[in-house]
């Protein structure tokens, strides 16, 4: 991946860091929770979040440090045809602004991890961090989903270590909600997870499914459910 990739969500990441970290606290009451467990790595990682709300892109960046070391932040997406039947989303989703914050498209369809997950391996092996929704939709009921294997397959080919993320407040959250401050956002990390340390021989693609729920067993522990 061309280094290049990374300069345009980096300034915009960094642009909105202020007025996001500032906005987000004072309207979402905004509390962070884990970030000793995040101290001590010395390189990129893999955000696995729990997703309840179209606001949760925002708040890993909003949430870690203005000279983060994981900056800037990547994203899976959906591709841009995905999003044709979505309103006024179609014109932010899947597309030229989505790649400039950061977001590349999964390759869904395909039943092969390596492809499907292409543009994100190369980005993870040049350094970039990535944070995945392994529900691969915002919940329908408030409760964290079954999670798809790919997460635990780009961490193993990549040696990169998963950080578990919970993401709780914004479930159904709406914009008078937001402006009258009557949700407390918050968004606790885990420890960290590695793929390597959990199996002895190559793993399938049940192994890495079963590991992905794993994952998300624990983004449920940091918080016991999603408000």
């Amino acid at each position: 991946m061309n280094k290049w990739y990374f300069i345009s969500p980096l300034i915009l990441q960094k642009l909105i860091w202020i007025p996001t970290r500032l906005i987000l606290v004072f309207f979402g009451n905004l509390e962070v929770k884990g970030m000793e467990n995040l101290k001590g790595i010395g390189r990129n990682a893999i955000f696995a979040c729990n997703h309840t709300s179209e606001l949760d892109p925002i708040l890993i960046p909003g949430t870690l440090p203005f000279w983060s070391r994981f900056s800037p932040i990547f994203y899976t997406s959906r591709e841009e045809k995905f999003y044709e039947n979505s309103g006024w989303r179609r014109h932010f989703y899947g597309g030229t602004f989505f790649k400039a914050w950061g977001a590349y498209p999964v390759f869904a369809g395909l039943h092969d991890y390596e492809r499907s997950l292409q543009q994100h391996i190369a980005i993870v092996k040049a350094g970039g961090s990535i944070c995945v929704f392994p529900e691969g939709h915002i919940t329908r009921d408030g409760n964290i989903q079954p999670a798809k294997g790919g997460v635990a397959y780009m961490a193993y080919v990549t040696k990169t270590p998963i950080i578990p993320v919970q993401l709780n407040g914004a479930y159904h959250m709406s914009l008078v909600d937001f402006l009258l401050r009557r949700r407390k956002l918050s968004v606790s990390y885990g420890a960290l997870m590695y793929v390597a340390d959990r199996f002895n021989t190559v793993p399938s693609a049940e192994d890495f499914k079963t590991y992905a729920n794993e994952v998300m067993d624990q983004v449920k522990k940091l918080s016991r459910s999603v408000e």
